[in-house]
Formats: C-alpha cells, sequence, structure tokens
C-alpha cells in the first residue's frame, strides 16, 4: 500500500519499542477481512445451464458471482435489439454501386443485422471482428459479400438474434431478481451480444445505454454498476463510449494503481509497481483442472492478486461449455482458503480498491481511547462498501469495544510481528468509531 494514497493521522500517546507499530496506527487492509487475495466468479451470456447446474453449486458452497446477462431476449424486456441510423433499403440500394469502405463499414456493420433475414448477424460479428484486429480490407469485403448476397435473395426472410441470446431460453427477469436476492450479482452483457467495434457509436450507446435502462428498471439500479462488452473487446473507441455508461468494465479498469492481465495474457502476476494486479483467467476447454488450482495458488501466495475468472457455457450449452462436476469440484478448492481468499462480486471488489484508495484514515488518542474517522470523496450513493481497518493498540490489551453511536462490538485483540491490533468493517464517512480496552 503507498502511503500517498491512504492519510494516516495519529496523535500519538507513547512510542513502542523500537520495530514494534505505534498505539492507534490504522491502515485499511488490501482486501476485505485482512485477506490475501480476491476471487471474483463471472458469467458471461446468461445461458440458462448457468442458473441450472452452476448457481445451485455456488449456493450449496456460499459462493458469490456476477452474471453478465443479454438483456433483450429475456421475456417482458421493454428494449430489443435494432438499427439506429437510415432506412436498411437505402443503404442496401446503396451498396449495389459503392463498396464498402472506411467511410461507411460501420453504418452497413451496424445495420447488417437488421436487414429483414436471418442469417445476416453472423457476419456483422465476424466482420467487427476483422475490424478490430486490423484486418479492414478483408471486413469490408465481407460487408460486400452480405449485402450482395441480400440483394441477391439468398437468406431467408425475418430475424434470427445470435446464439447467445437463443441460449438464455428458459430464464427470466423473476428467475434473476431471485437470485439477486440471493446476494448474486447481475450486470449488463449488451442488448443483442453484439460485436461493438463494428457498431457506430449511435448504435454502441444504444447497446449499453438501453441494456442499463432494462436492468435499471427490471431489478433496480444498485445493478446498473458493472458491465463486459461482449467478446471482451477491448477496442478503445468501444471503451471509451462505455467508460462514460457504466462505473465499472471487465473489459477494462485503466487505473493508476491497478496492472490488468486479461483474459488473452499469457503473463502471470509478477513483480509490480502498483496496489493490486487484476488477473483474469477463463475456465474453457483449454484450462485443464490443476491450471486452474494453480490460479488460485498463485493468488493466496501474493497479497495483491485479484482472480477474475470467466465461464460461458455449462453442461453442453453455450461457449465452450464445461461440465458442472468440473464446476464444483473447483468451486470447493476456492472454498477450502476461505480463510486466505476473499471470495466476492466483479462489483463489490471493484468498489472496495476504489474505496481503499480513496480513503483517508484518521486516529487520535483522546484519554485512552482511540478514535477513529473514515472518509472517502467519491460518490456516497455508489460507493457504500465497508472497508476492513486494522488498528494496533496496547500490548495489555486482550480484548477491545467498538463503540458507533449506539453500536456496541466486542473483538479479541490478534497479535502480528509489529504488536497488538484489531481488525473490523466501517463504513466510510459515517462519523467517529471510538475504540476502548
Amino acid at each position: 500500500m503507498k502511503p500517498s494514497f491512504i492519510a494516516v493521522i495519529i496523535c500519538l500517546c507513547a512510542l513502542a519499542a523500537k520495530g514494534q507499530a505505534v498505539t492507534g496506527k490504522t491502515t485499511v487492509t488490501e482486501w476485505q477481512y485482512g485477506k490475501n487475495g480476491a476471487v471474483s466468479i463471472t458469467y458471461d451470456d446468461g445461458s440458462y445451464n448457468q442458473f441450472k447446474y452452476a448457481l445451485p453449486v455456488m449456493e450449496r458452497l456460499g459462493l458469490p458471482a456476477t452474471f453478465f446477462i443479454i438483456t433483450g431476449g429475456i421475456p417482458g424486456s421493454k428494449y430489443h435489439g435494432q438499427f439506429i441510423g437510415r432506412p436498411v433499403k437505402s443503404i442496401m440500394t446503396e451498396s449495389a454501386t459503392k463498396p464498402t469502405n472506411a467511410q461507411n463499414f460501420l453504418e452497413r456493420c451496424s445495420a447488417a443485422g437488421y436487414l429483414g433475414y436471418k442469417g445476416t448477424i453472423a457476419y456483422h460479428t465476424k466482420a467487427a471482428g476483422l475490424y478490430d484486429e486490423g484486418r479492414t480490407e478483408d471486413a469490408f469485403k465481407l460487408m460486400d459479400e452480405l449485402y450482395a448476397k441480400v440483394r441477391h435473395g439468398d437468406f431467408e426472410p425475418g430475424y434470427q438474434p445470435c446464439d447467445e441470446v437463443l441460449q438464455e431460453k428458459g430464464s427470466t427477469w423473476d428467475d434473476f431478481r431471485q437470485d439477486a436476492a440471493k446476494g448474486y450479482e447481475f450486470a449488463s452483457h449488451s442488448i443483442t451480444h453484439a460485436g461493438m467495434p463494428g457498431l457506430d457509436s449511435l448504435n454502441i450507446i444504444y447497446e449499453l445505454t438501453k441494456s442499463k435502462e432494462e436492468i435499471s428498471k427490471q431489478m433496480g439500479e444498485k445493478y446498473t454498476f458493472s458491465t463486459e462488452v461482449p467478446y471482451g473487446y477491448e477496442n478503445a473507441r468501444v471503451m471509451s463510449i462505455a467508460y462514460k455508461i457504466y462505473p465499472a468494465l471487465r473489459n477494462r479498469m485503466p487505473e493508476p494503481w491497478l496492472t490488468e492481465l486479461d483474459r488473452p495474457s499469457k503473463k502471470t502476476p509478477g513483480v509490480s509497481d502498483k496496489d493490486y494486479v487484476q488477473w483474469q483467467r477463463e475456465i474453457n476447454t483449454g484450462a485443464p483442472l490443476p491450471l486452474m488450482k494453480s490460479w488460485v495458488d498463485t493468488t493466496v501466495a501474493r497479497k495483491d492478486t485479484w482472480l477474475v475468472l470467466v465461464i460461458h457455457g455449462v453442461e453442453g450449452l453455450g461457449y465452450e461449455a464445461r461440465p458442472v462436476s468440473l464446476l464444483d469440484t473447483y468451486f470447493q478448492y476456492i472454498k477450502s482458503f476461505n480463510s486466505k481468499l476473499w471470495v466476492a462480486t466483479f462489483g463489490d471488489v471493484t468498489k472496495y480498491m476504489r474505496e481503499r484508495e480513496a480513503a483517508t484514515v484518521t486516529a487520535k488518542i483522546v484519554k485512552g481511547e482511540i478514535k477513529i474517522t473514515l472518509a472517502h470523496s467519491l460518490d456516497k450513493t455508489m460507493y457504500n462498501l465497508p472497508l476492513t481497518l486494522k488498528t494496533y493498540v496496547p500490548s495489555e490489551w486482550k480484548k477491545a469495544i467498538i463503540t458507533k453511536g449506539k453500536k456496541v462490538q466486542k473483538i479479541t485483540v490478534e497479535r502480528d510481528d509489529k504488536g497488538r491490533f484489531i481488525q473490523y468493517k466501517a463504513y466510510p464517512n459515517d462519523g467517529v468509531l471510538t475504540i476502548e480496552r
């Protein structure tokens, strides 16, 4: 922890022996409950088997998780996929005489799924990926191929969403609300699972803002904190728009105090000059159980690592589907490190880190009592997670009492190589805490 991020002001009553902590010294622990590392289990796409098979396993083990859901295909949703722009007939007519180029690609790719024919969304998805990779000429040729086939009547009339939307069949908003009440985080994965590097700005904004509005309407503002732009894209143009809509993106979190190792990265956490390392790993068919366990072992051994696990398909349904028996075994392994790992939703870990980095702690000793004030300058309606504080107390103390208003809590004193201390949770901007013997 860098002292520039957390200011600790202590009014000294007595100096401890050399090498020992001063009574009253208070810091915010790296992770909640003073644990070694954090783990967030996240699911993409909201496929039905995630809830039918994986969620009961997590419930049995008492593990939270974050589900990034595609909102447009859930029954009862107000907002569905649509193209924002000129009439698609005009775009199709123009495509007959004017090849796709840098000036018209984003419009054509944005409209590709809404030309009135089944099977065209697959072209949009592939072209968006090529464009993001810098293979622009290949993306342009693919759009020309699509529009030529549409003009020639090669597709069946109608609309067909992508496979990820179809795999949600069976889930309902009522189910999601019931699961959310158990502590699970639900977050946006857009309206249609679009390949956003292939969308123009208006259509990116529609996909993200309307999905956010849908979740707010169906589940409440609390669940509009996090998002994952589909396919894990980190496209700079897309990210610049998404940052303005959602406080937390699993795709990118460009914080000055965070090192990011994303899903495709082959690096493992190493020497870092930053407070935290976010390490994303995907539980796919290329990740055997021993490798998956090694990710947990690394997180336990370090003090700065946030392991973000990404899961798609479960029990034969969805991308890179994994059997629930494997997930059960793996989740049990994570649970076995309960004393050392903080398993929490993506949103909660993000909030904890940001609150900690923005926090100021003051500690004063008055007539033998330690007075603690914890504050931060973040939006208090959004950043309202309690932080874990560690305060050193006199060497003769065995227990301590914490008083905040009418709330009284008795804490057993612990010991480390710097002296005796207590650990406890406190809400920022909530007044003065009093610690006494």
